[in-house]
């Protein structure tokens, strides 16, 4: 059974590395020294012991023999020769006594001075009994703590194969190598704070580099570098770094679009005490050129440059709704008396319907039927079709006249000063009575003659005089004040968008 137990052992695999077989062969050496000291600590022991009894016995021999010299004396028959035999034989025990104490008193100190030096590891202090066998006395000798006896076989020459494959190797090599261009920044106040631009792209330089490298097992551990020669110097990378908080704020840069968040003057240097350039409507877009600091930057708006206030402005990603509202003040700053006509409004389908719905004056709410129709108009044929609608409101009463409600007709179209109803036209429809005028109007009153307009024709400009109310007035309407009427009610429609 504990061969087996042992063989078992012996078969395990052993996993352990070499410096833990190092450590337990330490062990097993030092537990081997101790119980040798500890044999020869007690056979040292033994003997003491041995000659203290035996020296005990020759003494009391001696003080027997010498406390009887009568029974010697019997013996011998002359009483001279007697005297002399004793002093002789006292004289010998004498001698032979100091040699032994002298022994005695050896041993003893030299079994002192072994307890001193070793007091716990032979001895029991404790009951001072030194007459222990020799198994006692190793079993009191301690072994240290933090030491395990090995109890296992020990397979070397598998440990030795293990550990044998561990290797450095040194070489010496020259390598080229890639040398890191630097970055070298500079600050831009034209630029949004944070934003980076690229002025010159960085190029890596090259060098030699000779190096000793060290491998372990073929695994790179370690360099020492020897020395270095440049072959291509490195070009550094210049950055611009923004410092502007305006343009950040914005997220804008310099040549972008902005818009103004409110009626501003533009001024011919950046200061409120500057002479004035131009007057701009809030919600009007212009061109960032500029910024010479914080509080100014220069614009252009519609050709003029000039300075505006930073804080008047503002951006579609700061005002998302801006980009819709600046196309309807484009429009809106356009609408004058002397407008041409003759031009799409470029207003949409529901810019339309926006602004006639709901009109106060539109009792039977013809204008807002006919929105998409003045809508088509102004596409169709490339006229104003507010222009249009303007004419129709002020001929017909907003749609309440004889005409207008018997004949569909909201122009007056045909009538003559002496007989205006029974001279004005009839339509099948509204929207047939508004593209006949419209047609007429784009045919001989609002285009050049030779102008192309719809269907392939040419504009043959009967009563031409100019593309705007005051041409179409001197030819179409005796009312000399009808251009400024007409006006009237175009702003009214017009500024029904803002």
């Amino acid at each position: 059974m504990s061969n087996d137990k042992n063989n078992s052992m012996n078969n395990k695999p052993d996993n352990r590395n070499l410096s833990d077989v190092f450590k337990e062969l330490q062990e097993i050496r030092y537990s081997e020294t101790t119980k040798t000291k500890s044999k020869t600590r007690t056979k040292q022991k033994a003997n003491i012991h041995t000659a203290s009894i035996s020296n005990s016995e020759n003494k009391t021999k001696k003080q027997v023999e010498h406390t009887n010299p009568t029974k010697t004396s019997k013996s011998v028959k002359p009483k001279t020769k007697v005297s002399f035999i004793e002093s002789t034989n006292v004289s010998f025990d004498n001698k032979k006594g100091i040699k032994l104490s002298n022994l005695l008193i050896v041993l003893v100190v030299l079994v002192l001075v072994i307890i001193a030096v070793f007091p716990m590891n032979v001895f029991s202090v404790e009951t001072g009994d030194t007459s222990k066998d020799s198994e006692e006395v190793v079993e009191t000798a301690s072994i240290p703590t933090n030491f395990e006896i090995n109890r296992r076989a020990l397979n070397m020459q598998k440990i030795i194969s293990e550990n044998s494959s561990f290797e450095k190797v040194k070489e010496q090599v020259s390598e080229e190598r890639e040398i890191e261009y630097e970055i070298q920044t500079q600050q831009n106040p034209t630029l949004p704070r944070g934003e980076q631009v690229v002025l010159q792209e960085g190029i890596m330089g090259k060098e030699n580099v000779s190096l000793v490298k060290t491998y372990e097992n073929g695994e790179f551990i370690e360099e020492i570098i020897l020395a270095k020669e440049t072959i291509e110097e490195p070009t550094p990378e210049i950055l611009d770094i923004g410092t502007s908080d305006f343009l950040a704020d914005l997220n804008i840069h310099i040549g972008d679009t902005v818009y103004l968040n409110k009626d501003a003057t533009l001024r011919k240097e950046a200061s409120q005490d500057s002479e004035e350039v131009a007057n701009i409507k809030k919600y009007i877009d212009v061109k960032l050129l500029e910024l010479p600091n914080e509080d100014w930057c220069k614009v252009s708006f519609d050709s003029i440059e000039g300075y505006l206030p930073t804080d008047v402005l503002t951006s579609p990603a700061k005002t998302p709704s801006i980009i819709e509202k600046n196309r309807i003040q484009r429009i809106l700053i356009n609408v004058n008396i002397e407008m041409e006509l003759n031009k799409s409004t470029g207003l949409t389908l529901k810019d339309y319907q926006k602004i006639f719905k709901d009109l106060p004056n539109d009792t039977n709410g013809i204008f807002e039927e006919n929105a998409e129709v003045f809508y088509n108009m102004d596409k169709k044929y490339n006229v104003n079709g507010i222009f249009i609608a303007s004419i129709a409101i002020h001929e017909s009463a907003w749609g309440t006249s004889q005409i207008a409600d018997d004949k569909n007709n909201l122009f007056g179209y045909g009538s003559y000063d002496e007989t205006p109803y029974e001279s004005s036209f009839e339509f099948t429809s509204f929207a047939d009575g508004i593209e006949t005028v419209t047609k007429s109007l784009v045919k001989y009153y609002l285009n050049p003659a030779g102008t192309k307009i719809y269907d392939g024709e040419t504009a043959s400009a009967w009563y031409y005089n100019g593309p705007t109310l005051e041409g179409v007035n001197q030819r179409y309407a005796s009312d000399p004040d009808w251009h400024t009427k007409v006006y009237s009610y175009m702003e009214m429609l017009y500024n029904r968008l803002s």
